[in-house]
């Protein structure tokens, strides 16, 4: 999951960030509303978390903005204000929940993960593939009952296949997914993690075109229909 922090104040934002990756998401940084507009459009998000105020473009605006642009992105309001008219104008803008200053980090926690439940409600919580099982709680995947021992990358890789199970993603794509704005390697990285992946599935009982290159397109689950 990839979420992209919008907050002006270096010493939250580096802390939140922080708590984020060590439950492993993916997070992106964005120190003021215009860099935060900029990222929305160039990368897929799966949750903002989104200062009210903010230089250049401030919290409620940009939330006006991106509903009004069409993103459905569920997007939760950090602010100082704690008033039910602010509660109000921050609802009514777009946002999907509202969280006051100074927060209670594990609540914070809790509300980013209701979102992220709700933003996924049609996806089940353990992802099966032939013999293939992925439990995103506790990030373990086995192949027919054998434990399948992946990279943190390959991980994100499988899981981004499994929840897209009948998409087929470039290179390109699988970069904008899966890595921060700060890391992006080259394109060749991707092919890499992809024969790597491939190998370890296959010593698990899998074909080695488990993952499947649709050539001139991208990488994609072998159908088995």
């Amino acid at each position: 999951m990839k979420i992209l922090l919008i907050e002006d104040e270096h010493r939250i934002a580096k802390a939140l960030a922080e708590v984020l990756i060590d439950q492993n998401y993916l997070v992106d940084i964005a120190s003021d509303g215009q860099i935060g507009w900029e990222f929305t459009k160039a990368f897929p998000y799966d949750l903002i978390v989104l200062d009210l105020m903010l230089p250049k473009l401030d919290g409620i605006t940009l939330c006006r903005q991106l509903r009004q642009e069409g993103y459905s992105i569920p997007i939760l309001l950090l602010t100082a204000k704690d008033t039910s008219t602010d509660k109000v104008i921050g609802l009514d803008a777009g946002a999907d929940d509202y969280v006051v200053k100074p927060f209670d980090l594990q609540e914070l926690m809790a509300r980013i993960r209701a979102l992220l439940r709700r933003g996924t409600t049609i996806l089940p919580s353990i992802f099966e593939w032939e013999k293939l099982r992925l439990d995103p709680n506790s990030y373990e995947v086995t192949y027919n009952e054998k434990p399948v021992h992946l990279t943190p990358k390959e991980y994100r890789i499988l899981e981004l296949f499994l929840r897209h199970s009948h998409q087929v993603f470039n290179r390109n794509e699988i970069l904008k997914h899966l890595w921060s704005f700060e890391e992006p390697p080259g394109e060749e990285t991707i092919k890499v993690h992809i024969r790597s992946l491939r190998q370890k599935l296959k010593l698990a009982g899998a074909n080695i075109d488990f993952i499947e290159t649709v050539y001139g397109l991208g990488y994609r689950l072998k159908q088995t229909f």
